[in-house]
């Protein structure tokens, strides 16, 4: 083994990983890491690495193959109950250098140097069998289409732009679209790092493919998926993706539902009448969350209504958590701020006048990282705490009506939690049967963010 095979041509790479795809990693030969050490995070790379293509593994600064410029990646893609598949996390690349890259252009940046290329390998990550077993699927060379491209410069520049700020310590997967900074480490503490223009630690933070946008990669590559584009070249070469969608839908801002109905022709009293608005206020024939680059950052839109006073009188909910899984959780990795960390939020306001309802315009957010670790994830660890404990029930009054231990609205500023059920008989297993009531089994229960949250996140309206 050496540094020669780095100098490998595009040719030559593509050739060699063509040979492998159908092979299990075992079939690879032998490897002098435990390949079912499941904390031995770069296992199968480094495999690739030193068994196939027969270099050293290394964390140089340059792509793996730098004669070619092509960086190696080697990630897991799944199969969904619904047949369809989708990558299994978001796609890790090179460690943010705070100190250091703020000096940077975005084509002279650490980020573009070592990742301007990809060589992607896909392997099918099955639940249940050894690592061994895993059998390598797919193999291509990646290049950023154009408008993609676009986007992903603008999210390293807002990344950079944080880093100059002094709110590296701020930064969140979630801030920006395709182009992520996720945490990097194996623990938040001993990863702290230095930061230029303030003195509070900030994580450690690597560049990365957002899951989502993998996913994409995986879907129109593996299934040849099409999906409908939302945005043009022309547009991003000239606004931020955020000012493009604002622009769009500003010509509608002061209208009301039915108005907007009598606009775009639309007869229907569904229920799902407000999402029909949204898409032909877009100009687009599908579902908004099923175009092309909302897909690829997984936004997801909302519709809210204040009220004349100011006010939003529904909290916001998401789906129901499974008792039997939160508690097995740890925060940092659990299901409720990953979902957070890797979501955006695209509100669509509509807002009371004379006691109707009018469009007043849309605003992209995600949660604060500030918000997230300390309001949220105290909500999320006395949940965690009551269920393993049994102590969901506080009392149940004469009435037969159950109170709860679980946070309300007035324990916490950001979110709480409450039922989510079509009904009592909508439950889910108790890992520990609850000591008032003696159930083993509790009506669905989610996490909601609070209606006087979400009036201070869309106070400009």
């Amino acid at each position: 083994m050496s540094k020669h095979n780095r100098g490998l041509t595009k040719e030559e790479i593509e050739k060699i990983g063509e040979e492998v795809v159908g092979k299990t990693f075992g079939e690879l030969g032998d490897f002098k890491y435990d390949i079912e050490d499941f904390n031995y995070k770069g296992g199968m790379g480094v495999l690739m690495e030193e068994n196939v293509f027969q270099y050293d593994a290394n964390s140089d600064a340059n792509p793996d193959f730098y004669d070619a410029g092509i960086e190696l990646k080697v990630t897991p893609i799944k199969k969904n109950k619904n047949g369809t598949y989708s990558a299994k996390e978001r796609l890790v690349l090179n460690i943010i250098n705070y100190m250091e890259e703020y000096k940077n252009t975005f084509e002279t940046s650490s980020f573009w140097h070592k990742n301007e290329t990809l060589y992607l390998m896909f392997y099918l990550w099955e639940e249940g069998i050894p690592r061994s077993d895993y059998k390598i699927v797919k193999q291509m060379l990646y290049n950023y289409p154009e408008e993609d491209l676009l986007i992903i410069k603008q999210d390293w520049e807002y990344i950079i732009d944080k880093i100059k700020l002094g709110k590296a310590h701020e930064l969140s997967e979630a801030d920006t679209l395709y182009l992520g900074a996720c945490t990097k480490g194996s623990s938040s503490e001993k990863s702290l790092r230095k930061q230029p223009f303030s003195d509070v630690l900030a994580k450690q933070r690597a560049y990365c493919l957002k899951n989502s946008y993998m996913t994409n990669i995986v879907r129109t590559t593996v299934m040849n998926e099409e999906t409908e584009k939302l945005v043009t070249t022309t547009e991003l070469k000239n606004n931020s993706f955020e000012q493009i969608i604002k622009n769009r839908v500003s010509k509608y801002i002061g209208k009301t539902q039915d108005e907007l109905k009598v606009l775009f022709g639309i007869e229907s009293n569904a229920k799902n009448i407000n999402e029909l608005l949204i898409c032909r206020m877009f100009g687009i024939k599908s579902d908004l969350s099923k175009t092309d680059e909302f897909k690829k950052a997984n936004i997801v839109a909302k519709t809210v209504r204040i009220q004349y006073s100011g006010t939003i009188k529904e909290s916001l909910p998401f789906p129901a958590f499974k008792f039997n899984e939160i508690i097995n959780e740890e925060w940092e990795t659990s299901t409720l701020r990953n979902m957070f960390e890797n979501t955006k939020f695209l509100f669509f306001v509509f807002k009371e006048e004379k006691g109707k309802y009018k469009f007043s315009g849309i605003k992209l957010w995600n949660i604060s990282i500030n918000d997230l670790d300390n309001y949220v994830a105290k909500v999320w660890h006395h949940t965690k705490h009551i269920i393993q404990e049994g102590n969901i029930v506080c009392y149940v009054n004469d009435s037969g009506i159950r109170k709860t231990n679980f946070s309300g609205m007035r324990d916490n500023p950001i979110c709480h939690v409450r039922p989510h059920a079509r009904d009592s008989r909508d439950v889910y297993e108790l890992p520990v049967i609850d000591k008032v009531t003696g159930l083993d089994k509790y009506t669905k229960h989610c996490f909601w963010l609070n209606a006087t949250y979400l009036s201070k996140i869309l106070k400009e309206f």
